[in-house]
């Protein structure tokens, strides 16, 4: 198998292992939990699918995206797109602004527990995507710490960030 088959292959079956994240942050239980926040990647296509009996369908919007994103990981690119640092920088002030904003309603509909246990572990995820993405910037990476990067990028978007604080509909 020539390295660019291989480098395919991985990146599919990265693309889909997302599936279980996403199906862990949205369909694990019928409310938001800590193992299960509803992160606004998966719940938002599934409120817009709802209305067709698809809802489910939304925990492969992370997967799609994922390879949407960087579709140079099929051919086994080792250089992170400047693109990617620019989703981080952004995933990050956004996700600040998210959990200050949206704390007070999370403590009211989803409790204390909940709510400081999904900030905790989005801090802990942001904080290692930073340390990644800055050893990437200051040097040369593998492929396989590439695809790692960008898995675990999008595996916080679709299990962890932007988790349902506030009122179910």
């Amino acid at each position: 198998m020539d390295p660019s088959s291989r480098s395919a292959a991985a990146t599919l079956t990265a693309g889909i292992g997302l599936l279980i994240p996403a199906a862990m942050g949205l369909l694990a239980s019928g409310v938001p939990t800590t193992l299960c926040p509803f992160p606004a990647l998966t719940v938002l296509p599934a409120f817009l699918l709802s209305d067709i009996h698809l809802s489910m369908l939304a925990v492969a919007s992370p997967m799609l995206l994922f390879f949407i994103w960087n579709p140079a990981l099929f051919r086994g690119e080792t250089t992170v797109p400047k693109r990617s640092y620019v989703l981080l920088a952004g995933a990050t002030v956004l996700s600040i602004f998210y959990f200050s904003s949206g704390w007070k309603l999370g403590v009211q509909y989803q409790g204390v527990h909940y709510t400081r246990v999904v900030g905790a572990v989005n801090l802990g995820w942001t904080a290692f995507l930073i340390l990644g993405f800055f050893r990437s910037w200051k040097g040369v990476t593998s492929f396989g710490f590439n695809l790692f990067l960008h898995w675990m990028t999008f595996a916080w978007l679709a299990w962890y960030a932007f988790p349902y604080l506030g009122e179910l509909p």
